[in-house]
């Protein structure tokens, strides 16, 4: 384990020697969530902003467009505080939307009116 350690840790250090920003970032946001319905979306409720496909079991998030220029853009991965594993970028809320993300909750209308309105950390490593 020392060893590998080791090895990542100068991995990372030549990276920032060639530029990269290896840093995580955090930040609080206003969480809600959504689900594929066309009285949350729009009349193609299962395609995201970026053309991908939604799917019900997908861990996604749509953001704020506000949070895209802090490096939350299409396909980054992020970690939400309390939830294991990771999520993807896949979708952009409306522009009247600031420092807020949606979780995507598949069809789970019910689930996702239980979960409601909440605040939460979310982390993220931009690559540069």
């Amino acid at each position: 384990m020392m060893k590998s350690n080791f090895h990542i840790g100068i991995v990372l250090t030549l990276m920032s020697f060639m530029g990269f920003a290896i840093a995580e970032q955090s930040l609080t946001v206003t969480a809600s969530a959504y689900t594929s319905s066309i009285r949350e979306t729009d009349s193609t409720p299962n395609e995201a902003a970026w053309g991908d496909k939604l799917k019900p079991g997908m861990k996604s998030i749509a953001v704020s467009r506000d949070l895209l220029k802090l490096g939350l853009t299409h396909q980054q991965e992020v970690r939400i505080k309390g939830f294991e594993g990771t999520f993807r970028v896949l979708d952009k809320m409306n522009k009247r939307w600031k420092k807020k993300i949606d979780i995507y909750m598949g069809k789970d209308v019910k689930k996702a009116r239980e979960w409601g309105k909440q605040q939460v950390v979310i982390y993220w490593t931009n690559d540069k």
